[in-house]
């Protein structure tokens, strides 16, 4: 198989895709496929790696780091050259071109979505009926666009469950994975107080807000705690002026796996609250470094977490700390040997092979043939 990755709106804090995309790569790679990798940059440049070559094309800057291919035909014509199997998009909103290519040309098309655009837009504008009616639409003309949809979780896949069976669309569920050698547990030292730790992108989306109110929470009824923030983003002021004089501290970005997965190691418990969370990358690697998880009651996250790992509440402070409280009070040892048994069930291998199947079984479209003076690669 030759599979071609495209990603776009790509960022620095765009960690959890970043390992998603180099993970499944290599494990194709692995695997005997070819592979390539599209990317925005700041510049046009393609370069040859041990998993596979990889093209940058050259993409404004759209906020916040963030870089946004938007010329697509320019994609199609990468793909044109480099002639792939079948696609693989990670991107909802700026590709459908790329995936009308994909059918016109007898290319099978695959998008991997990652996040849940309903809920994600509308935890981020607070905007419920008006996000989800306009996110119905365009779901209604992504699974019109692609040949099969991959989704990370139950709660993800019922984003699609009407308006793919409508369309004849498959909808596959497919986990992501954890690296269970970088992601261990590690020796801890004396504990003097309750130890948190949340690590994530620091935007409304992703509600670190709750995280840090579920410490403020706990520091308002005297329990001895701190929590450690680890990622950057937009709101990092706000969640500054959010935790007062509580214990918070943030420690920022955190370029590496195995430091990252130390600072998940040394917490007693790690926060991943967000309600609209499709997976919960950071869920796993903590879990996989020995630190159980509390979550909220609903999302992919929650899924991810079982009652010896973890905990779960209604997302708001008082029934998180109530949470915390509760798995802290479990014997140590056993809640951070239980939490490493649960990782251990989710290995990119097994994530790689469920995505070649994929790949492997995609109905791939027949060519379109194209009318005389006109391009294929104008989108």
């Amino acid at each position: 198989m030759r599979i071609a990755q495209l990603a776009n709106f790509v960022g620095p804090a765009s960690g959890g895709m970043r390992t998603a995309l180099r993970a499944l790569g290599a494990g194709y790679v692995a695997a005997g496929c070819e592979r390539l990798l599209v990317v925005p940059g700041p510049e046009d440049a393609r370069t040859s790696t041990p998993l596979g070559d990889v093209v940058q094309l050259r993409a404004p800057r759209v906020g916040g780091g963030y870089r946004l291919i938007v010329e697509p035909w320019r994609v199609t014509d990468v793909l044109e050259q480099w002639r792939p199997t079948s696609i693989e998009l990670s991107d909802k909103l700026t590709l459908l071109p790329v995936a009308r290519w994909a059918r016109r040309s007898g290319v099978g098309s695959v998008l991997l979505s990652h996040e849940r655009l309903d809920d994600m837009l509308a935890l981020r504008t607070g905007l419920d009926a008006t996000s989800k009616v306009s996110v119905g639409l365009l779901n209604r003309l992504l699974v019109r666009s692609v040949d099969t949809v991959v989704v990370t979780s139950d709660y993800a896949r019922h984003e699609f469950a009407t308006v793919a069976g409508a369309a004849g669309c498959p909808v596959v569920r497919v986990p992501l994975g954890v690296d269970l050698e970088t992601f261990r547990p590690h020796p801890r030292g004396p504990v003097e107080v309750l130890r948190l730790v949340h690590a994530g992108r620091l935007s409304r989306e992703k509600s670190p807000h709750l995280a840090v109110a579920t410490a403020v929470e706990l520091h308002r009824r005297g329990v001895p705690v701190r929590l450690d923030v680890y990622g950057v983003g937009p709101h990092r002021d706000e969640l500054v002026g959010l935790a007062g004089s509580a214990p918070v501290r943030f420690r920022g970005y955190v370029d590496s796996p195995a430091r990252l997965s130390r600072a998940l190691g040394h917490a007693d418990v790690a926060l991943s609250v967000c309600p609209g969370e499709t997976f919960g990358l950071a869920v796993l690697e903590a879990l996989a470094s020995g630190t159980p998880v509390v979550t909220a009651d609903r999302g992919g996250a929650r899924e991810l977490v079982d009652e010896a790992s973890g905990a779960w509440g209604s997302p708001d402070p008082v029934s998180l700390a109530d949470a915390v409280l509760e798995v802290a009070a479990r014997p140590v040892a056993g809640r951070r040997a239980a939490a490493r048994e649960r990782a251990a069930r989710y290995p990119w291998s097994a994530t790689v092979a469920s995505m070649l199947e994929v790949h492997s079984s995609v109905p791939v479209p027949v060519p379109v043939p194209v009318p005389a003076g006109r391009s294929v690669t104008a989108g």
